[in-house]
């Protein structure tokens, strides 16, 4: 159960969100996720410091931006209510999404259908025009705001991979120079952090419902997501009892590729940053 919360200063006399706060998550960057319950609505509110553009840390903007072209395209997604921002905090307001996360739990019987909804909408997404998209997360863009996030001391070191836990920004820049990115990207529309929990399924059905977390949306490559959705896969599974490799190739399998160790490996560190 999450704890009962206040509504931030900037934003109690600013909208109408006059239900009872919860505070869901906080991260070690600022960033700070509310819910609010009202009579009819519930909202989710999140709130960061301020932020320059190019900032690839939660940026309420570039969120909302990314949830307004999914929905445009059919994908279920939050309503952007508000976004905006004062000199001490910037926030984003989003209508509720109905469903259950598809990280569980669930039943032994209904996991490789959640896996399935998961791995069936990763490839929707990749299948989008790229033409279309203005969202650009391809190398020439990551790599060098990569390295500006270490060197501007962005990175989120209290939420690293077992292999890099109580690395510095140092070690993990070093270990991305030494690291040659791959010949060449096989660009999709890209989720950019499709962890089991960014997806939400109804009980009943095992509909996907809606996609969360979508500020890294853009122009990838497309082992840039599935990096991430078979790392997580892979443990989520694992700690459910099941075997996470077993699960994970089942994933693959499903989305329709095979694995590239080299294209994990790369875009796994490449995500520590971006």
């Amino acid at each position: 159960m999450f704890p009962p919360s206040r509504p931030p200063a900037a934003l109690a006399g600013r909208l109408r969100l006059d239900g009872a706060w919860t505070h869901v998550a906080s991260r070690s960057y600022g960033t700070v996720i509310h819910r609010v319950d009202g009579r009819r609505h519930a909202f989710y509110v999140k709130t960061t410091p301020p932020r320059r553009d190019n900032d690839l840390r939660f940026h309420p903007g570039s969120e909302a931006e990314r949830l307004q072209w999914l929905a445009a395209r059919g994908f279920p997604v939050a309503e952007v209510v508000d976004v905006g921002g004062d000199d001490e905090l910037m926030w984003l307001v989003t209508t509720a999404v109905e469903g259950r996360s598809a990280a569980g739990p669930w039943a032994t019987h209904e996991r490789p259908v959640v896996l399935d909804v998961v791995a069936d909408v990763v490839r929707a997404l990749h299948e989008l025009p790229l033409t279309d998209c203005p969202f650009d997360r391809t190398l020439a863009v990551t790599l060098p705001l990569a390295r500006l996030a270490a060197e501007m001391g962005w990175i989120d070191l209290d939420d690293l991979d077992p292999q890099h836990r109580g690395w510095s920004a140092r070690q993990l820049l070093d270990e991305l120079t030494a690291t040659p990115p791959p010949a060449v990207e096989d660009l999709v529309v890209c989720h950019g952090d499709p962890c089991l929990d960014n997806f939400l399924v109804a009980p009943d059905t095992l509909a996907l419902t809606g996609i969360l977390d979508v500020g890294r949306l853009g122009a990838a490559d497309r082992w840039k997501d599935l990096a991430i959705a078979v790392r997580d896969v892979t443990e989520q599974c694992a700690d459910e009892g099941d075997e996470g490799q077993a699960a994970a190739a089942r994933f693959l399998a499903r989305y329709g590729a095979r694995p590239d160790a080299g294209k994990d490996r790369f875009y796994r560190l490449l995500d520590e940053f971006v």
